[in-house]
């Protein structure tokens, strides 16, 4: 059974509409772009969501989309969440919106929080795509669960031990087919995960 779209962390989560001032349809357009390519999207076998996209919106606050929104194929502004608060020693996320932060926002925080210049996260699945990076991009560890404080702890690691800061692009080893890219904006951060992804 996958493991995936289940929230590990402490939610608080206010439901109601979220307010910004950045212009997100990019940031719709590229999600939907990925959907499109089944890097995100739904497992009609175990009938699971995967993968997520988010942009910075100010510091070390993020828009996402939304936890099991997968199966949507033209996801509008009311599947995404603005994730106010992130606290990885403590396991806990902040989120206004009208669905809850995606369960890997953990992770989306600590890329935010450690790469100053990445304004810009997308989360796919693909086994072919997983299997070429594993072990070749910086790969977090095979015993390390997604949307944990473990996880978000990787990325540190990945960025003293393994380049991540330069390679933009890491595989889940113990997340099966997660891949995990970010850049300077979503234009980079897609052309990124296109330039393995178009290898295949």
């Amino acid at each position: 059974m996958i493991d995936e779209g289940v929230i590990k962390f402490n939610c608080d989560w206010n439901e109601s509409d979220f307010v910004t001032e950045t212009d997100i349809s990019e940031l719709l357009s590229v999600r939907n772009d990925m959907f499109s390519l089944k890097l995100i999207g739904y497992d009609d076998e175990e009938k699971v969501g995967y993968g997520n996209i988010s942009i910075r919106e100010k510091q070390n606050q993020f828009i996402i989309s939304g936890s099991q929104t997968g199966h949507i194929e033209d996801l509008k502004k009311e599947g995404y969440c603005l994730v106010t608060e992130t606290d990885i020693d403590k396991n806990y996320v902040n989120c206004t919106g009208l669905t809850k932060a995606s369960s890997e926002s953990l992770t989306h925080a600590s890329i935010y929080f450690h790469v100053k210049d990445a304004n810009a996260v997308i989360h796919v699945h693909n086994a072919l795509l997983w299997n070429s990076l594993l072990n070749v991009a910086p790969t977090t560890g095979k015993n390390v669960p997604y949307g944990t404080r473990d996880m978000a702890n990787e990325i540190t690691r990945l960025i003293d031990e393994e380049d991540l800061l330069n390679k933009k692009i890491l595989a889940m080893a113990g997340h099966k087919d997660g891949v995990i890219a970010f850049g300077k904006d979503l234009s980079q951060a897609k052309e990124v995960l296109l330039l393995y992804y178009n290898k295949l």
